[in-house]
This record gives structure tokens, C-alpha cells and sequence, in this order.
């Protein structure tokens, strides 16, 4: 909900969990997709893995309360070009979010928060 109040972002959809991310994505083509670690089904890591496959225009943004070492890794390895502790505020995600736009196409590592 807070998304929708910035200008310059619109949100075209939500997922419920990792699966119907990964089935809304190419049909809705979104630039950036915030993806959180822990959903039922399928985590939000194998989704990030499996949209790099099925909406490799969509970069996406890991937003998680477990901001650990190893987590963070398995973000990137599955394709996340951002990464957001639930903890580090509002601002911090969206300016991971407009990076990641700006960067969309380019290396994993947009903004690792």
C-alpha cells in the first residue's frame, strides 16, 4: 500500500506467496518485484530463481527480516539485485527499489541494505 503512494511507482500486482508471483510476473511484466523470504509453497528464494527464467526483465528486490550473511547470499545467487532488512525503514526500500530500476538489466548488487 505504501508503494502506491509514490509518484513515480505504480503496482500492478500483489502475490500471495512465491507461486503466484512467479505466474503473475510474466503476465504482468513489472519492472522491479519486492519479494519476501518466508511465504508459504514456494520461499521467496526459489521464486527469485525461477523468475530469472520466466521474467528476466523484472529485477527483484528482497525485502526480509532475516537479514543474515547466509540469506543475503542465497538472495544473490537466486538473482536479487537488491537486498532489504525489514528493519532498515521505509526509505531504504524505496530507494533499493529505484536503483534497482535504474540498474534493471545490469549485475546483481544494486543495493545490498
Amino acid at each position: 500500500m505504501r508503494l502506491a503512494l509514490e509518484p513515480d511507482m505504480e503496482v500492478v500486482g500483489e502475490a500471495k506467496d512465491g507461486a503466484e508471483a512467479v505466474a503473475l510476473a510474466p503476465r504482468l511484466h513489472p519492472d522491479v518485484v519486492v519479494m519476501d523470504i518466508e511465504m508459504p509453497g514456494m520461499n521467496g528464494i526459489r521464486a527469485t530463481g525461477e523468475l530469472q527464467t520466466l521474467s528476466p526483465q523484472s529485477a527483484v528486490v528482497v525485502l526480509s527480516i532475516h537479514d543474515d550473511p547466509a540469506t543475503r547470499e542465497q538472495a544473490r545467487a537466486a538473482g536479487a539485485v537488491a537486498f532489504v532488512g525489514k528493519h532498515a525503514g521505509e526509505e531504504t526500500l524505496l530507494s533499493a527499489i529505484r536503483q534497482a530500476v535504474r540498474h534493471s538489466g545490469s549485475a546483481p548488487g544494486a543495493c545490498w541494505c
